[in-house]
């Protein structure tokens, strides 16, 4: 069990013990109270230590859970709420508290239709009626697609990172003319430009698989699972997108934004490494250090002719031919004239 779900059975505990007006708990008592709920829960042998629910006692009394619960030890001994109607249960929540509970409710219900999300739609019905929330129209609105294929398979990919199971997966690229079987050990999920990607291990090497060219996925059971411990923030901290290659080092990428385009790309940054290497009136010169990959090349040629690249040079060359043959397919374009 958690330490967090420790934490909130003891303090469940000594609430229950702190309002009982009929029976006078020393801490010795209190300590014991703990000790035989997380056994209930635990079904095991569970031992809360003296110093812990003195701690337990401290963050009650204090703000940093927003209880300020009125505890106070009579006869130097017993221990109690001086106020015997209070409970951390009936904590009162001010406008404030309840318009940013509000807020955040609207934000959870658009992940709702999610089948991830889904054993948390009574929760979230729970909040909305608690709050009178259910008439307001959400304000914030995230971009995401329901519909994307592939999505049904985010709860399979998720338990098996969570509980390290090994999957095969039937596998079907934009390139491939044939469905491939993937062994696979997953390590991470990563969103991208709206489609889901598994990041995982296949035959020692790191793939992204996207979800949306799955066509089945099977536990492989009895199969040792390797964990390689990846920490997201790490392994995509080098990258735009989700394609990381484990050999190539991180390039300085120098481009040229045009004025009218500059400040888009000053206040979202194609990277957390760009700065700003000089400005003019015609326009601003930005870096950023990060592998080159497939997905950067999309987002730079996405800006057509308001961006140039600078360095390194094979880029700037290839951003050059992609251009040049977009201005052929456009020369060679055959369209019947309009009515």
């Amino acid at each position: 069990m958690s330490s967090n779900k420790n934490a909130l059975i003891r303090y469940k505990t000594l609430d229950k013990c702190l309002k009982n007006k009929y029976r006078k708990y020393t801490l010795e008592d209190l300590i014991e109270e703990c000790s035989e709920a997380l056994f209930e829960f635990e079904g095991k042998e569970s031992f809360v230590s003296k110093r812990t629910v003195q701690l337990d006692l401290q963050n009650m009394r204090s703000e940093k859970f927003g209880y300020e619960a009125p505890i106070e030890v009579y006869e130097r001994k017993y221990y109690r709420y001086s106020d015997p109607d209070y409970s951390i249960h009936n904590i009162s929540v001010n406008e404030s508290d309840l318009k940013a509970m509000n807020n955040a409710v609207q934000i959870l219900k658009q992940f709702k239709d999610f089948s991830m999300f889904k054993e948390m739609n009574g929760v979230i019905q729970k909040l909305e009626d608690s709050l009178h929330a259910t008439s307001q129209k959400s304000i914030i609105h995230l971009d995401k697609n329901e519909q994307l294929k592939g999505l049904e398979y985010i709860d399979i990919l998720y338990d098996a990172i969570l509980n390290k199971k090994v999957l095969n997966i039937l596998y079907k690229s934009f390139t491939a003319r044939e469905t491939n079987n993937y062994h696979v050990h997953p390590q991470l999920l990563k969103e991208f430009n709206n489609r889901w990607f598994l990041i995982c291990l296949h035959k020692g090497k790191m793939y992204n698989l996207a979800m949306d060219r799955m066509e089945q996925i099977e536990v492989a059971e009895n199969v040792v699972y390797l964990d390689k411990n990846l920490d997201g923030d790490v392994y995509f901290k080098d990258i735009v997108g989700v394609t990381v290659s484990e050999t190539m080092a991180p390039r300085n990428v120098v481009f040229f934004i045009d004025a009218s385009n500059a400040p888009y790309v000053k206040t979202k940054p194609f990277h957390k490494s760009q700065e700003i290497v000089s400005e003019t009136q015609e326009g601003t010169i930005f870096k950023i250090c990060v592998q080159i990959n497939y997905e950067l090349e999309r987002l730079l040629l996405g800006f057509g002719d308001c961006l140039v690249v600078h360095k390194p040079r094979k880029l700037r060359l290839k951003m050059e031919e992609k251009f040049k043959s977009g201005l052929k397919n456009y020369q060679n374009l055959i369209i019947p004239d309009e009515d």
